[in-house]
């Protein structure tokens, strides 16, 4: 509920109103990512309308429904009877904890539906790997009931079920449609029936699974294959540039960055624990090849390695490993030493307040935070604000229409101005977008152009150009980031300029 609330009050990130653009112009494949991020957001607006609860009211359900999910993987995983507090509810508590997940479940970017899959994806997994097929203590008893009388007692057992290979493939697959770094979660999967279950390779329920995938991902390959593999390119041409530009007197500070950034959003105490654990698991691995911990090493070990790999060459964002985490946070709830478990209640403590505090700056600029030093007023800060000031100098000259060269300026700008204005995208990247071309010959308008960027170094597409002025967004009255408002006159627009979708 607390979350729901947050949901609704923070204002839109540019990233966030960039998603909201695409679920108004809903395709199968999108420059930067997979589309499942534009469908969520379109069923929330559906349900709540599009408001800012409406772009993110998946995000706290699916935090919840995975948390759950994730309770009951660890409870099957690492099974501690006669705990008070078993392995599934910690390792939900820890991952809760951290700001990763904390932010998560409060904004809708690529990484919040990925990271529900991939959770679900973990519970299949943990279905097969159990012994039995014990009552799912979470059930109504009449549905426990009805799911226990058709399944024959000599059949209870997940070793190779077809039906859980088949839930794990659609949950790969979904979270595949979400980000292209659930290509770990395939793997992972393939290097944990290796090293433990070689033969269920020859079993059907695998290969059964893969089919289900590879159909659930084939709309975003289509995509892909009809756009010269442009997605797909952008993101694997991060490898390719790293390697052209290797910089290993450089690995120390890329490397103390990801780990700085790991220690503030898994929060520190998390952090530590989930290192713990999946060092513990790696043990277990090497010395015992325990199938369970095995698995929380496949789903976490591999993806590390590459991040940490990539920080020898260039910058890792702090995001990308959130994939580790829900497996990793299984893995620090199986830890067993006294030690250990001493910290698990400090973790949470610390890990909640942190969240709480920045839920506050996020809503209310509770902290007296200078703004150029406040992460959250630069993304937030006064876009309604900015869009009114545009609006009114729209109204001075007559404009017909906002043009804006950054694709999270325009797509702002798209989801606050009133619709009398034209919103104008004038990247490369919109030209991807089943998006009215825009056509602006002869229309006056105004072109707007962050300061950090500088001024314009060409005509580009508008016969006339003069400066009209700035306009500013601010916190605590005080300018966050300032735009120069040019005053122009439209000509032949160029392929990529395309009209915005409007709430």
């Amino acid at each position: 509920m607390v979350r729901l609330v947050v949901a609704a009050t923070v204002p839109l990130s540019p990233d966030e109103a960039y998603y909201f653009v695409w679920s108004r112009a809903l395709a199968a494949g999108y420059l930067d990512h997979p589309p499942m991020v534009a469908l969520w957001i379109r069923a929330g607006t559906l349900l709540t309308g599009d408001g800012a609860l409406g772009v993110r009211l998946l995000a706290p359900l699916s935090a919840a429904l995975g948390s759950w999910l994730l309770w009951d993987a660890g409870d099957r995983l690492l099974p501690r009877p006669g705990e008070r507090f078993g392995t599934g509810l910690i390792a939900a508590a820890l991952l809760n904890a951290t700001l990763l997940l904390g932010v998560g479940a409060v904004t809708m970017t690529p990484d919040t539906p990925l990271l529900f899959f991939w959770i679900c994806t973990l519970w299949a997994l943990a279905r097969l790997c159990a012994a039995r097929l014990p009552a799912l203590r979470q059930l109504p008893p009449w549905l426990e009931g009805a799911r226990r009388s058709t399944v024959p007692a000599s059949r209870r057992t997940t070793s190779g079920q077809g039906g859980w290979w088949l839930l794990v493939g659609l949950s790969a697959g979904l979270a595949f449609d979400s980000k292209y770094t659930a290509a770990f979660l395939v793997l992972g999967i393939l290097l944990w029936l290796l090293l433990v279950r070689p033969r269920w390779l020859a079993r059907p329920g695998p290969w059964a699974g893969l089919v289900v995938g590879l159909a659930v991902v084939a709309p975003v390959l289509w995509w892909n294959a009809a756009h010269g593999w442009a997605s797909l390119a952008k993101q694997g041409g991060r490898i390719d540039a790293r390697t052209d530009a290797w910089h290993p007197a450089r690995a120390a500070q890329f490397l103390g960055e990801l780990i700085g950034s790991q220690l503030g959003l898994v929060t520190p105490l998390v952090f530590v624990l989930c290192v713990a654990g999946l060092g513990h698991a790696w043990r277990r691995l090497w010395w015992e090849r325990e199938p369970r911990w095995t698995l929380l090493v496949a789903l976490s070990l591999p993806a590390a390695a590459v991040f940490i790999e990539h920080a020898f060459a260039d910058r890792v964002q702090g995001n990308w490993p959130a994939i580790i985490y829900p497996t990793a946070a299984i893995a620090a709830a199986g830890l067993q030493a006294p030690g250990w478990r001493r910290l698990f209640a400090p973790a949470m403590l610390l890990g909640f307040a942190i969240t709480v505090v920045v839920y506050l700056q996020a809503a209310l600029a509770a902290l007296p935070v200078p703004s150029r030093f406040d992460p959250l007023a630069l993304q937030l800060a006064d876009w309604p604000g900015l869009a009114a000031r545009i609006d009114a100098a729209g109204k001075r000259i007559g404009a017909g229409f906002v043009a804006a060269d950054q694709y999270g300026v325009a797509s702002e700008l798209a989801y606050r101005l009133p619709d009398t204005l034209k919103v104008v995208g004038i990247e490369p990247r919109w030209r991807m977008f089943n998006l009215p071309p825009a056509r602006l010959a002869g229309q006056v308008g105004i072109l707007v152009r962050s300061v950090r960027r500088g001024p314009f170094s060409d005509a580009g597409p508008w016969p006339a150009r003069e400066l009209l002025g700035v306009a500013t967004r601010e916190s605590d009255g005080k300018p966050v980031e300032t735009y120069l408002l040019y005053r122009v006159l439209g000509g032949e627009a160029p392929p990529e300029a395309t009209v915005l979708p409007r709430r």
